[in-house]
């Protein structure tokens, strides 16, 4: 049973990942964006996995762990994307001035 109430906060939590993924590859700007929180939600994803690894607990809750691992992990590639952008437009802005 305390697996699938794990299971279950995990996906109730990683379902706004997606979504907010979605929002800043949209969005094309970081400033909005958090590397320190995200860099955070990781660690507390590494520290459950690793947990679930050291009590040898190989069940679907170490797979929505690795899931939710690999979305918000899709969040810091887009940082730095969207870093890029907000440099090349700062630049822009400069130059046309």
């Amino acid at each position: 049973m305390s697996e699938l109430l794990e299971a279950t906060m995990l996906i109730c939590f990683g379902l706004s990942w997606p979504m907010n993924l979605i929002k800043n590859i949209k969005a094309k700007s970081a400033k909005n964006m958090s590397l320190r929180f995200i860099s955070l939600i990781i660690i507390g994803y590494i520290a459950g996995i690793t947990a679930k690894v050291i009590n040898g607990a190989f069940n679907y809750v170490l797979v929505v762990y690795l899931l939710n691992l690999v979305i918000v992990s899709g969040n810091v590639v887009v940082y730095f994307i969207n870093k890029k952008y907000d440099k090349q437009r700062e630049n822009s802005t400069k130059i046309a001035a």
